[in-house]
C-alpha cells in the first residue's frame, strides 16, 4: 500500500509522539538512478550506512540551506515511496581530497578510498553539470552523519 510523504510524516509523528508542528528538513532519494538509490536505501535500513556526501556548491545553486543537526529527514525509494525518517547527527565539511576513508566508510558504500572517490567523482560531475556548478578535488564537500529514528 502506498502512502503519501505527509501521510508517512504524520504517522511517524504519532507513533513517536513528537509535536505535531514538526517539519521534516527535505524528503529525498539517494543518487541519480533507480538500481543506486534503491541499493542505498537497502544500506540505510540494513543499517551500513551512517552518513552521506553532498556537494556545498548545489546547495547554494538550488538556493536552499544545508542540513544541520537535529534535522529530520525523509528517505525514500527511487519511486518517491517514503521508507525511513533520519535524524542529522553532525555535519562536517571538507575539501573532496580532504576525505579519509575513515571519514567515507561511514558512508558503507565502498571497501577503498578509491573506489568512493571515483563514484563521488563521477557523481559530482554529473550533479554539477545538472546545477551549474563545476567538480573539483577542491570542491567543498559535505559529509552528513545520520542515525535512523524511524522505519515504515
Amino acid at each position: 500500500m502506498l502512502i503519501s510523504i505527509e501521510e508517512f510524516w504524520q504517522k511517524f509523528l504519532r507513533d513517536t509522539e513528537r509535536n505535531p508542528n514538526t517539519r521534516y528538513f527535505e524528503s529525498f532519494h539517494f543518487d541519480l538512478n533507480e538500481k543506486s538509490a534503491n541499493g542505498l536505501l537497502e544500506l540505510v535500513l540494513s543499517g551500513k550506512k551512517r552518513a552521506t556526501a553532498s556537494s556545498l556548491l548545489a546547495y547554494d545553486k538550488e538556493n536552499s540551506p544545508p542540513p544541520k543537526v537535529g534535522d529530520l529527514s525523509i528517505v525514500t525509494d527511487w519511486d518517491n515511496n517514503p521508507r525511513c525518517v533520519i535524524e542529522t547527527k553532525a555535519v562536517t565539511i571538507y575539501k573532496f581530497s580532504e576525505i579519509t576513508f575513515d571519514i567515507c566508510k561511514r558512508e558503507g558504500e565502498d571497501d577503498c578510498l578509491e573506489t568512493w572517490q571515483k563514484g563521488h567523482a563521477k557523481f559530482f560531475t554529473l550533479d554539477g553539470e545538472a546545477l551549474g556548478y563545476k567538480f573539483s578535488d577542491e570542491m567543498p564537500v559535505l559529509f552528513e552523519d545520520f542515525e535512523v529514528v524511524y522505519v515504515k
